[in-house]
């Protein structure tokens, strides 16, 4: 979360140069609610030592409302099709929820 929180204020900043400004937080998905979470609360455990700086860092910016957190279901996750190995039905999903076409499917309404 923290190096695509880093990803997100870059770009936020180019476009502010580009004189593309953006008032409303960037929406950061996540399908970790335990990530999610140890972003969220500002209590750590023993456990979550080993990540505080990142934690903090994404903290500061969803406090400064820089950026949103959002719970994505690992159904949904859009990006799988480039992470992981699909077949069938979940290919045809994400595809038709990204507006992927097929480019070889026959054409619609012919005669």
């Amino acid at each position: 979360m923290a190096l695509t929180t880093g990803e997100l204020l870059w770009a936020k900043q180019l476009l502010g140069e580009l004189a593309v400004e953006q008032s409303c937080p960037m929406k950061l998905f996540c399908d970790n609610q335990a990530a999610l979470h140890i972003a969220s609360n500002s209590v750590f455990h023993e456990m979550t030592k080993h990540i505080k700086v990142d934690c903090h860092f994404v903290r500061e910016k969803l406090q400064s409302q820089d950026i949103v957190t959002i719970f994505v279901n690992s159904n949904d996750q859009l990006t799988y099709i480039f992470t992981k190995t699909l077949r069938g039905f979940r290919v045809d999903y994400i595809c038709n929820n990204l507006g992927v076409d097929n480019i070889y499917a026959p054409a619609r309404g012919e005669c």
